[in-house]
């Protein structure tokens, strides 16, 4: 039906008198419809892709740009008067995520769709997700973010199991939300839920009784795992999710012909970090229950599970408590420990064990043992898993280790997200960038050109004003749309070093107060959440909010200097901050970021990069060269080195460089303290000063300096104009179709 005829039968009135809501909610029911005529099956290996989050962001213009009729659908409703842009902000906005790691698994939803393969998402229906940001008195402050509405884009399904724990048993129920391919097929994400969850069992912010499973399994992503009852209740989590996800598996296996020995024939399961690893025990333990021995069970479920490791920080390896196991799930300890006597049966080396010394459970060794290839998200990231942080698990298993960049789907952040960047490139190479990026090296014939350059220049200049727009409507702040806006967006984590850019906002302050004045102002933005219970990362944030409510204010300083902390930071945020950006800010202690995709994001938009070798910058800089990146910072060897000797002393470097002491004590001050809370900016100055884990003063003096270049490079406006177009036009490697592609060809074999 089309949307005219959609409005009709629902509402008896023409486009024209529908109120917003309406007509968002015809547009749903059509797409929804259109996208069920490609649903397709085909293919007899599917991929089952494990993750704890799906950040997909809203969806309504991804649809509708994926099936082809965005700029239809556009017009038609100009026609009638109706703004689709106004239309977008009556959705909600999924909360199924929290950062990259649940970005990347929605854009590669998004290109196994467009590139025809026969995969699904599997994951959970979190009905609050991680929490929504408000900012009170300078704090990060935690409430529920509910956005399951009784129409939308989640079709309850009739699939539903009983997954047993110790002690209880709860009936699942499987809920889907189509993920329709750019001019392909429709997969779905499927996400499980128990009807027993209860909302009203929340309190005061985001507390909730812990123990009581059956009302809070499907209410957070990431309980606040500072105690053990929200620790127990993410295994409770992660076995509800995997053992929903090998019984789907398996059923669908049996209906397309499997006889169960031959399942590595029939299913691939990616198991994206270390949370869905209970889904090897798992799919074990069920093979036996239909009656396939255990030597045979393990070597089909070796043949079909594959793992995904997306951190150097060994603490992000999760590592559960045998005893959680015991209460949570009793089922899994006789495959496990069989699982582990076979290690060390095998190898002496204590460290491959699955179960360690202290009776810990060791989920990325099961992943390494007993799947069939592990990856790592970037070259670099890789090449130190095999040489530093997995090097005894490489030894034993060079064959299972392989590499796959990360890359994010062009479709929403190009194409939905920046129309008039894609226009622009339309016009200059023709379309056939939307389906094969690497198309988009053509722009590099247009670098000397200074027409293409000017209108590249008031492309970025019309997404500048767009963000200031929507920051004023939205969130009451005021930003010059002329300044350059420098942007740091990503989860808050010490390593991801938000705290050095905030202490480069110091010394700027100071710089400017000293009547050194930038030539053109600058606006500093950042957009993070930090998890509940990570105190450091939430003074941080306090530090931020209190600049901004310091710098903003003074008269001698805000013409010149601005400090912006978006509230609430998620994609539709992303959507307007990335296109809009001149600098982004990829600054993270080398060795420690795995790859990145905000990055690859602002390459795509023509943002230009100052940051470390580390993560995927290491690939951006091969392929843009020095002029078109701004690299500074110690090598990840000089980390790595720094880490093995644990030779760094902060203090040395306090005391020797005078800017570091100026901007550190400045966290302290009586300025500060009139605005900020003593407790939380003196715990944050005693942890820079006495420990800085992840080494900010090392690097200081050479990211001042690299910023200060930057910005005197920024007023050669043609010469910058090169710098985005190099950008853009380099950023085609980084498409998570190609990664995708990647991954089918060397791992999963659809």
């Amino acid at each position: 039906m089309s949307l005219e005829e959609i409005i009709t039968a629902r509402y008896e009135k023409e486009i024209s008198e529908c109120t917003n809501e309406e007509i968002y909610y015809a547009l749903l029911e059509m797409t929804r419809g259109m996208a069920k005529e490609r649903v397709s099956s085909e293919g007899k290996r599917k991929l089952y892709y494990i993750s704890a989050e799906f950040l997909i962001g809203k969806l309504l213009s991804n649809n509708l740009i994926n099936l082809g009729i965005y700029e239809e659908v556009k017009l038609l409703l100009a026609e009638n008067g109706k703004s689709l842009a106004e239309i977008e902000e009556v959705e909600p906005e999924p909360s199924l995520g929290n950062g990259g790691l649940g970005r990347l698994a929605a854009c590669f939803l998004d290109s196994i769709a467009s590139l025809g393969l026969n995969g699904d998402g599997v994951g959970l229906n979190y009905h609050y997700g991680l929490f929504k940001q408000v900012f009170e008195k300078n704090l990060q402050n935690e409430t529920p973010n509910p956005w399951i509405e009784k129409e939308g884009w989640l079709t309850k399904t009739d699939i539903s199991y009983r997954i047993v724990f110790g002690g209880f048993a709860l009936q699942s129920r499987l809920y889907d939300i189509d993920v329709i391919g750019y001019g392909n097929r429709t997969t779905k994400l499927h996400l499980f839920d128990v009807e027993t969850v209860d909302e009203s069992i929340v309190g005061e912010g985001i507390s909730f009784d812990k123990t009581d499973i059956a009302k809070n399994l499907t209410l957070f992503l990431y309980p606040d795992d500072s105690d053990d009852a929200g620790r127990i209740l993410r295994v409770y989590q992660q076995y509800f999710m995997v053992s929903n996800a090998a019984r789907l598996l398996i059923d669908e296996a049996l209906e397309r012909g499997s006889n169960l020995h031959d399942l590595h024939e029939y299913a691939a399961v990616q198991i994206n970090d270390t949370h869905p690893s209970m889904v090897i025990p798992e799919l074990i333990r069920l093979l036996m229950e239909r009656g396939i021995l255990m030597d045979e069970a393990i070597s089909i479920v070796s043949k079909t599970c594959a793992y995904t490791n997306h951190t150097i920080l060994a603490e992000a390896l999760e590592k559960w408590p045998m005893h959680f196991l015991e209460k949570a799930v009793p089922q899994l300890l006789p495959v496990i420990y069989e699982l582990n006597s076979r290690v060390i049966g095998k190898y002496d080396d204590p460290s491959v064990a699955i179960i360690d010394e202290n009776k810990l459970v060791h989920m990325a060794n099961m992943d390494i043992h007993y799947g069939y290839s592990v990856n790592g998200v970037a070259y670099l990231h890789t090449e130190i898993l095999k040489n530093a942080e997995l090097h005894h698990f490489y030894e034993l298993y060079p064959e299972k280790f392989n590499n796959k960049t990360n890359g994010v789907t062009f479709r929403r952040w190009l194409l939905h997200c920046n129309h008039e960047l894609a226009e622009l490139i339309e016009s200059l190479i023709g379309p056939g960038f939307k389906t094969d990026a690497a198309g988009l090296e053509k722009l590099g014939a247009f670098t000397e050109d200074e027409a293409v350059l000017k209108r590249l220049l008031k492309v970025k200049k019309d997404s500048k004003t767009e963000l200031k727009n929507y920051l004023a409507k939205t969130q009451g702040i005021k930003i010059d749309d002329e300044s350059i806006y420098d942007i740091q967006i990503k989860r808050l984590h010490e390593y991801k070093r938000q705290q050095m850019n905030a202490l480069y906002v110091i010394h700027k302050y100071f710089e400017i107060k000293d009547g050194k004045r930038p030539s053109r102002p600058i606006t500093v933005i950042f957009g993070a959440k930090a998890a509940p219970a990570y105190v450091i990362a939430k003074d941080i944030i306090h530090l931020i909010l209190c600049l901004q409510e310091l710098v903003n204010n003074d008269p001698e300083v805000s013409p010149y200097l601005k400090v912006v902390m978006v509230e609430n930071y998620n994609v539709t945020l992303a959507e307007k901050l990335i296109p809009a950006a001149d600098i982004h800010e990829q600054i993270s202690l080398a060795s420690k970021e795995a790859s990145g995709t905000s990055n690859m994001k602002f390459m795509l938009n023509g943002a230009v990069a100052v940051g470390t070798l580390d993560g995927a910058n290491v690939e951006m800089h091969q392929f843009v060269g020095d002029d078109n990146i701004y690299i500074f910072g110690e090598s990840s060897e000089t980390v790595i080195g720094r880490y093995k000797k644990g030779d760094y002393v902060s203090r040395d470097y306090y005391e020797e460089d005078e800017d570091i002491q100026r901007a550190v004590d400045f966290i302290v001050s009586e300025e500060m303290l009139a605005v900020g809370c003593k407790e939380s900016l003196e715990r944050l100055y005693k942890e820079l000063l006495n420990k800085d884990w992840f080494m900010t003063f090392p690097d200081f003096k050479d990211y001042v300096k690299t910023k200060e270049r930057m910005y005197a490079d920024y007023e050669e406006r043609m010469a910058w104009a090169k710098k985005m177009l190099v950008n853009i036009s380099k950023a085609g490697f980084f498409s998570s179709d190609r990664t995708i592609a990647q991954y089918n060809d060397e791992i999963w074999h659809l």
